[in-house]
């Protein structure tokens, strides 16, 4: 269990760390839509989505501290629900009612969709 937890806060740690990176690239646009975070989640997305469906397909080759680190923990560092609703709210609070509901869309849309494209990438 402890051995575990371990990968997982390694995992977590890379996957932090990777966020973070990207969070420093000058793509702010103007009208303040959160378009790194979109872009973040959707590659989360659709990691976890390539991942379950490698697991699934090889299973005899995927330990179990393997997809603690990458699923929970590398993904889990990764992806930003909590930054996804922060930047949703704020939006909403500025009266960019229209922008929060397009963004809230997409990262649905998209990220349901990169999970079965990364999904799709390996049957």
């Amino acid at each position: 269990m402890l051995l575990n937890c371990v990968f997982v806060g390694l995992g977590g740690a890379a996957g932090s760390i990777c966020r973070y990176l990207l969070g420093l690239l000058p793509l702010k646009p103007a009208s303040g839509f959160p378009a790194i975070t979109l872009c973040i989640n959707i590659a989360g997305a659709f990691a976890l989505g390539l991942i379950g469906a490698l697991a699934g397909k090889y299973a005899k080759l995927n330990p179990q501290q393997l997809l603690l680190f990458l699923r929970v923990g590398v993904c889990g560092g990764f992806t930003t629900f909590s930054t996804f609703s922060v930047e949703t709210a704020g939006l909403l609070q500025s009266g960019k009612t229209g922008l929060a509901m397009l963004y809230t869309a997409l990262s649905l849309l998209l990220g349901v969709t990169a999970v079965l494209l990364g999904q799709r990438l390996v049957r």
